[in-house]
């Protein structure tokens, strides 16, 4: 008999030449390359910088201390990047030879330090912005101690020893009696960094697409494609071959993130060893007094320390397989979702400069998911983080934050199939404009001529996606 090649076969033949057509021509552009190399250089950097600057060594000030009243003499610690050598002669004198001489600083304290609250430093070598915070902290700790003895007959060292600092632990209550401690503040970092990831793949890519539409609408290459392939077999090829590609320079940017901070580890493994043996990190950055290069603590801010202690060992508190199983989720739901819209503009649309009228609908939702994922962690399980982590427009960012603080699996589920539902809504509505929108030219479309197209036109409410 006759063979026969079933439509299907040959509608899903298409759609994959499309995908592979508009894959290849994206990889192969100079600025996905040019971007696949900077963009791991970023973020290698982001992490990079930081222990860089840890292992540099800073040049000593040595600081000149004229004191006029006597009470801080010898009572200002030097430090490893700071030295302070007492005086008994007057400001002038030391003005005298501070051109010449090696301290970098005179630090003037007057004998009506009390009642004026205000002492000088004379520098030749800018001091920098956390020497100035250890010295007045030094010198108001000292004002502080004189005053308890001289009232109260105690010292600071015996106001400490009444100090507490609680540890506040949370878990979550589980019916099998096994809590499960969390930590809040890592999970709102983990599900929000999370939700910012796929806000800005929606983005980037998602532009693309709108980008991609325009550019062979005005081209005319749209009227030779479709005489080939339907409407919407192009739209859903060219959303989901640059949604490849975007998974292509993620995963790109990932491997290559890693090696270049592997191997920059691998190169400064010795001096960061020697770092640790030293105890820099102890010694230096969290002394005693709570002074952190410098920088003064205040009660929040040691509880803040404390957590940057132990925030490696709180990892294991979130449920990092549903995470990533869910941000795999979400990550392409929210894109498909939106990249049809993004398309349906574009189809609408002659130049990308018109296209502003329709974007503010389109990004306003997630705009606004930004700003209540800030919320959500003053109140994760509330009514506002419920109902934006359902809504198809804002779930896939909104239950992203919500997933390390523990979501009940049925709101999973429920989020998961609206966004479904709405991803499907979504591609029916833009493939009715696209169709339509991708073979008009040189019109200004309006958002009455939109509402025609969806609503109004009856040929079109009962035809087939694939018609």
């Amino acid at each position: 008999g006759k063979f026969e090649i079933p439509i299907q076969l040959i509608t899903l033949n298409k759609i994959l030449l499309i995908i592979q057509r508009e894959y290849l021509t994206r990889v192969r552009k100079k600025s996905f390359i040019i971007m696949t190399i900077i963009g791991p250089l970023l973020f290698a950097a982001l992490m990079i910088v930081p222990l860089w600057l840890a292992l540099q060594e800073t040049d000593i000030q040595s600081i000149k201390v004229v004191d006029e009243t006597g009470l801080f003499f010898n009572k200002i610690k030097s430090t490893s990047r700071l030295e302070f050598y007492f005086t008994d002669t007057g400001l002038e004198k030391a003005r005298q030879n501070f051109e010449d001489d090696s301290y970098t600083a005179i630090l003037y304290i007057p004998h009506n330090v009390l009642s004026a609250r205000q002492i000088d430093l004379l520098y030749k070598k800018s001091p920098g912005f956390a020497t100035e915070q250890y010295i007045r902290r030094s010198i108001n700790d000292i004002i502080e101690d004189d005053k308890l003895k001289a009232k109260f007959n105690i010292s600071k060292e015996d106001l400490k020893t009444i100090e507490t600092n609680i540890r506040l632990s949370t878990k979550k209550h589980n019916a099998s009696d096994k809590d499960e401690e969390t930590f809040t503040s890592l999970s709102w970092g983990v599900g929000f960094a999370a939700g910012m990831l796929i806000y800005l793949f929606i983005f980037l890519y998602g532009v693309q697409v709108m980008r991609g539409v325009i550019e062979e609408k005005t081209s005319r290459i749209v009227e030779i494609i479709i005489s080939s392939v339907r409407p919407f077999q192009l739209m859903l090829g060219k959303i989901v071959g640059i949604a490849l590609v975007g998974l292509t320079q993620f995963l790109l940017w990932i491997v290559f993130t890693l090696i270049i901070v592997g191997g920059v580890f691998v190169v400064f493994q010795d001096k960061i060893a020697e770092a640790e043996k030293q105890k820099v990190d102890i010694e230096q950055f969290i002394p005693e007094t709570k002074i952190i290069k410098g920088f003064e603590f205040s009660a929040g801010q040691a509880g803040a320390e404390s957590m940057m202690i132990n925030v490696y060992e709180k990892f294991d508190a979130i449920n990092f397989p549903l995470l990533i199983g869910m941000f795999i989720i979400y990550f392409l739901g929210g894109y498909l979702l939106y990249s049809a819209l993004f398309a349906a503009v574009g189809s609408a649309v002659d130049a990308e400069a018109d296209t502003q009228q329709f974007m503010l609908p389109i990004t306003t939702p997630l705009i606004i998911a930004i700003a209540v994922a800030q919320f959500i962690m003053n109140d994760p399980d509330g009514s506002i983080a419920f109902w934006f982590s359902i809504v198809p427009l804002t779930s896939p960012i909104i239950m992203m934050v919500r997933i390390p603080f523990g979501v009940p699996y049925w709101e999973l589920a429920l989020s998961i199939g609206l966004l479904i539902i709405g991803f499907i809504a979504a591609t029916w509505l833009a493939a009715k404009i696209y169709r339509t929108g991708i073979l008009m030219y040189g019109k200004k479309v309006t958002y009455k001529e939109l509402w025609k197209w969806l609503f109004l036109l009856k040929s079109l409410l009962f035809v087939n996606l694939f018609a």
